[in-house]
């Protein structure tokens, strides 16, 4: 007798080691019953063996889950040779030397790979108008485009917040739904004078437009707010400063003075900054953060190559904070799959649950670009995309 199910409709029965649906917390292992291009059934492998007896098994390995989200790179710079060294001597020796490399046709090639990856979402640093125009205009991209800000003297603060504000505003003209969005990244506090740091801030929160700051990446950060001085200071990225750091910041540099309370005090964190990298913190900085309501972007490779130290993951998340994941730049962060973040970061942290990793690069990524992630659940299309290889 022939058997009348064709079989492109017989159930497949999917075994992973995390699967994450986009709701709730995940399984380790999960499961997913797929029939022809639907799925049909998500949950525990031995539950949903026993409710489809019939289903052909296919043991997948490694994570079912939506797509991730690059919830902060520099695609201007993919045309960058990645190597690992030492933060001060990877400034120069990658950022500087390699500065002929960054542009358009290296944001422009990032984007493709970005396409070519299928992922959620991306959170980019833009540093020339000419990138903007050239991401801004792709239909593929979706996410935030962040306008980097840079200016160290207080005294240029209005003027560089009014070019930087009529340049927004055309761009905003160029939003379409579906696309990417404008937003705004004051560098970081040390290369972003008080004044600026305050009227871009302020500015963002009022016009609704998401922001980005690096922020605690490497120790020398904490060294320099706490004395105005170190190899931050001595190593700094600009060509022209003020004469002290206390000009910069508009306040003396005090023991207890940290990249984020130094925020917060000025009022930044109350437009709910996303905040990058936050490795070299204290527990008043995680409490400040929680408070405040900011999320923060971990970059695993990228701060484990440039030796800056390692996110404390399960301190922020004991306090509530929203955690995203993110690549960097391809000079530190090797590529632009976020997928490798999440495997090193498995590594990195063998005691932390690996489906909060998992949602991290899914569900916090795209809450820190303002994109909902697609559910796998019963009734909705399949994707094998949904398999991470």
């Amino acid at each position: 007798m022939t058997d009348p199910t064709p079989e492109s409709f017989t159930p497949r029965l999917l075994i992973c080691d995390v699967l994450y649906t986009g709701m709730g917390g995940g399984h380790a292992p999960g499961a997913v019953v797929v029939v022809g291009n639907t799925v049909a059934a998500t949950g525990d492998p031995a539950q949903l063996r026993a409710q489809y007896p019939q289903a052909r098994v296919e043991a997948v390995g490694g994570i079912i889950a939506p797509p991730p989200v690059n919830a902060h790179t520099h695609l201007d710079m993919s045309a960058y040779a990645f190597q690992a060294l030492p933060y001060f001597r990877w400034l120069p020796e990658v950022v500087i030397a390699q500065r002929e490399q960054r542009g358009v046709s290296g944001a422009v090639a990032g984007a493709d790979e970005l396409s070519r990856l299928g992922v959620g979402g991306v959170g980019d640093i833009v540093w020339s108008d000419e990138v903007m125009d050239a991401l801004l205009a792709r239909e593929d991209l979706r996410g935030v485009l962040y306008s980097e800000v840079l200016s160290t003297f207080p005294g240029k603060a209005d003027e560089v917040f009014a070019g930087m504000r009529q340049r927004v505003e055309a761009w905003r003209t160029h939003e379409r739904p579906g696309g990417p969005r404008i937003g705004l990244s004051p560098h970081t506090p040390y290369t972003v004078s008080h004044r600026l740091m305050k009227l871009v801030c302020d500015y963002a929160a009022g016009e609704g437009l998401p922001l980005q700051i690096h922020v605690a990446e490497h120790p020398s950060e904490r060294e320099l707010f706490a004395t105005g001085a170190g190899p931050l200071w001595d190593n700094r990225l600009l060509p022209f400063w003020p004469e002290t750091f206390a000009e910069v910041i508009g306040r003396t540099p005090e023991p207890d003075l940290t990249p984020v309370r130094y925020l917060d005090e000025l009022g930044v964190l109350a437009a709910k900054p996303t905040l990058i990298h936050m490795v070299n913190v204290t527990p008043d900085d995680i409490a400040r953060v929680a408070r405040a309501g900011c999320a923060v972007v971990s970059c695993p490779r990228s701060n484990h190559h440039l030796e800056c130290g390692t996110f404390p993951w399960t301190a922020f998340a004991a306090a509530g904070v929203e955690i995203a994941l993110g690549t960097d730049s391809v000079a530190s962060g090797e590529g632009l799959d976020v997928r490798g973040d999440v495997a090193f970061a498995r590594d990195l942290y063998p005691r932390l649950d690996p489906r909060l990793l998992v949602r991290a690069a899914v569900k916090g990524g795209g809450r820190v670009v303002g994109l909902p992630a697609p559910f796998i659940r019963r009734g909705e299309a399949w994707s094998e995309a949904y398999v991470w290889g």
